[in-house]
């Protein structure tokens, strides 16, 4: 018994720990936000001056040798490909801040219409990156399959990223940890797909090939603060939220399928409701 309060409370200064980071990334977030603007509002403004630069020089193109006229335009394009790689990927910088501080703030159970594909890759790849982070050099091959033509659904997707993120670092870290018993003979995958299923509802599975789970731990694993984790890696809450978020605050169905040595797939289906 002592052991066991131990434990929980190990999980709970966890669990306090994880709260302020959650409120410390909020704060990191928002004052990137506005320097970024910053970045992409320029870098817009910098591409209308080159309209009106090669504007100019087709304006004086008698006055230019053809051998300056082509070294400039060549300069020009390349200038145009930076701006608009500056710009793509300074709005999905913000795409992903607007997302942290959507989780850490967003209104209490507010349905919002949703692009499901765009929030659900969103936090697949921010789980992926977040153990690269901890882990350099460990590589995951990650197949995507995403429904073209999902209307835009109502949902909470403070709540509903949260749940795909947990999912995604539970298949990371299965898979990372499989790895370093197996070494270079084994190729971590994990596989996304999003769709809309035979009754009309939405249907996003994420599998992995991972270590998978023991009959113990099926039978556990909505337990809270039950973990397979090293403690200060998992508070064994996890499972429970992505619950009910899907089944509670969504009226879903979580489910998952999983065996020894092959892996784990966690499907989440809840119901469509469009804008």
């Amino acid at each position: 018994m002592e052991k066991q309060i131990e434990i929980l409370q190990q999980q709970l200064k966890q669990q306090e720990k994880l709260a302020s980071l959650g409120m410390l990334s909020a704060g990191i977030a928002h004052e990137i936000q506005n320097p970024l603007n910053f970045v992409i509002n320029f870098s817009k403004m910098s591409d209308k001056l080159l309209k009106d630069l090669t504007e100019i020089v087709e304006d004086n193109e008698d006055k230019i040798s053809q051998e300056d006229r082509e070294e400039v335009e060549d300069i020009v394009a390349d200038l145009k490909e930076n701006m608009a790689k500056i710009v793509e990927h300074g709005e999905r910088a913000i795409s992903i801040i607007q997302g942290i501080l959507l989780v850490s703030r967003g209104k209490e159970n507010e349905y919002l219409p949703t692009d499901i594909n765009h929030l659900v890759k969103e936090y697949v790849w921010l789980a992926y990156h977040a153990l690269r982070a901890n882990h350099k050099g460990f590589n995951i091959t990650i197949h995507e399959s995403y429904q073209e033509g999902l209307p835009r659904i109502m949902v909470i997707p403070q709540d509903l990223s949260r749940a795909v993120l947990n999912l995604m670092n539970n298949a990371c870290f299965t898979v990372w940890n499989r790895s370093q018993k197996e070494g270079e003979a084994y190729a971590p995958t994990i596989d996304i797909r999003t769709a809309l299923n035979a009754d009309g509802m939405l249907e996003v599975s994420i599998q992995d090939n991972g270590e998978g789970m023991t009959d113990e731990v099926k039978d556990r694993l909505f337990e809270n603060f039950f973990t397979t984790k090293p403690i200060g890696q998992g508070t064994g809450l996890g499972m429970g939220i992505i619950r009910d978020i899907v089944e509670v605050k969504h009226q879903g169905k979580l489910s998952f399928t999983s065996e020894v040595g092959k892996g784990t797939c966690f499907t989440f289906v809840i119901p469509v409701k469009k804008s």
